[in-house]
């Protein structure tokens, strides 16, 4: 039965259906192999349903739609313009600015695919004119954008913590860190570019031209204090804190700032509503699929057959690292999520392991698997929003890549990286 659900998945896949339609006819295959008659795809209903019954679940096209309001309006140019004062005449400052700016609009939209769009679009043509390759800026908008898969709020972390049944409001908490720790090491990594290729310092913002920047963004720089101060000082849930960012950004966007009209609400609704049902047909089938391996036991038998069952803490993170790492190089993140975590569930359990940690080392990894090649996500977001070739997205990522990549071994060497927020919030 694995090797007919597995084998209809690559065949589908390479015919070049969207991931949905795979997972559901593995899913449904595997129902009939197991019940054995069309009369009792009723119960695949009800696995599909259960899928997507977690009110935790709310919160995703909350942000969502948040996310497409501000990328729309005045937020993201605020944000990028008080970071631009700030630390835009060091050297390597634009490119720090980017990633900082990237870092910020994480902290808003949960998405790394928007803040491609939202960072990248307005600073891409200032840092080519500045003399930074453009290689070098395209993998640096990418890698960076992926921060905002650990900053809170993450849709990644959403995704898994109602996969694993692991509270959201910690897996964001402990985020920052290695959240924080990445843009240290952009940052570093982005003065030795500037000072090896000689590339040019902006003009030093004057402290009054700081002031007028920071009181632009001061409206915008609610959302982190919502969405972290709100959830860890008990005011709301994340569900909570995500109704409240949309609400919160439809008032700055059409009442604060005047930069959408009421017409646009609808367009930009219409467009969180198809990115929401693809998310949610994603979830939908991935529970339903998950369901079907757990009861035939699949998972238990991978992990007896490749020796993990039996493997050391470190060994499973080990594991996790590279199964993740490799999947979402191929695959979207989401159903990379939504089909390995169950697979690991039950080594992570007998490991003893924390779920908390496990969950930021997999959103990390999802996080560097959607900016590798060959078909890691945001690589594709790339050349569609810029429009440039393949090769030229991906030539300047090794450098990031391996930047990530030593955060993740990090993590797995030093846990509090990550728990240690968690511990002191909780």
């Amino acid at each position: 039965m694995t090797t007919i659900m597995v084998s209809a998945m690559i065949v589908l896949l390479l015919l070049g259906f969207p991931m949905m339609i795979p997972l559901i006819a593995a899913a449904f295959i595997g129902f009939y192999s197991m019940f054995g008659g069309i009369e009792q795809m009723d119960f695949m209903i009800q696995q599909f349903m259960a899928g997507i019954r977690p009110a935790s679940l709310i919160a995703v096209p909350m942000f969502i739609l948040a996310a497409d309001i501000m990328t729309r309006g005045h937020s993201a140019d605020r944000l990028i313009d008080m970071v631009m004062k700030f630390i835009g005449h060091v050297r390597g400052g634009l490119a720090i600015s980017t990633a900082t700016a990237c870092t910020l609009f994480g902290a808003v939209s949960g998405s790394t695919q928007a803040t491609v769009v939202a960072v990248g679009s307005p600073l891409r043509p200032k840092m080519l004119k500045a003399g930074y390759k453009d290689s070098f800026v395209l993998a640096l908008i990418i890698n960076a954008s992926d921060i905002a898969f650990l900053i809170p709020p993450s849709i990644g972390m959403i995704i898994y913590g109602v996969v694993s049944n692991t509270s959201i409001s910690e897996l964001f908490i402990a985020g920052i860190g290695p959240g924080l720790l990445i843009l240290a090491m952009f940052a570093a990594y982005s003065a030795i570019y500037a000072t090896i290729h000689k590339v040019p310092t902006e003009e030093k913002a004057s402290w009054p031209e700081r002031w007028q920047a920071v009181r632009r963004a001061i409206w915008p720089l609610g959302f982190p204090v919502i969405i972290v101060g709100g959830i860890y000082g008990g005011v709301f849930s994340p569900t909570e804190a995500a109704a409240v960012c949309v609400l919160y950004a439809v008032i700055l966007e059409f009442v604060v700032f005047r930069s959408l009209k009421p017409i646009e609400l609808y367009r930009i609704a219409k467009s969180t509503g198809l990115i929401t049902a693809v998310v949610f047909i994603l979830v939908a089938a991935g529970a339903a699929f998950s369901w079907i391996i757990s009861f035939a036991q699949i998972p238990q038998a991978i992990l007896a057959s490749i020796g993990l069952a039996d493997a050391s803490p470190t060994g499973v993170l080990i594991a996790i690292s590279i199964a993740f790492f490799i999947g979402c190089m191929f695959v979207d993140p989401i159903v990379v999520i939504l089909v390995l975590v169950p697979i690991f569930a039950p080594v992570v359990a007998s490991a003893g392991l924390d779920p908390v940690l496990v969950g930021v080392l997999i959103t990390l990894q999802v996080a560097i698997g959607s900016a590798t090649p060959p078909f890691g996500c945001d690589i594709f977001t790339a050349i569609a929003i810029f429009r440039r070739p393949y090769l030229e997205v991906i030539k300047g990522t090794p450098p990031f890549v391996l930047m990530l990549v030593t955060v993740a071994a990090l993590l797995i060497a030093f846990p509090p990286i990550a728990l240690f927020l968690r511990d002191l919030a909780f």
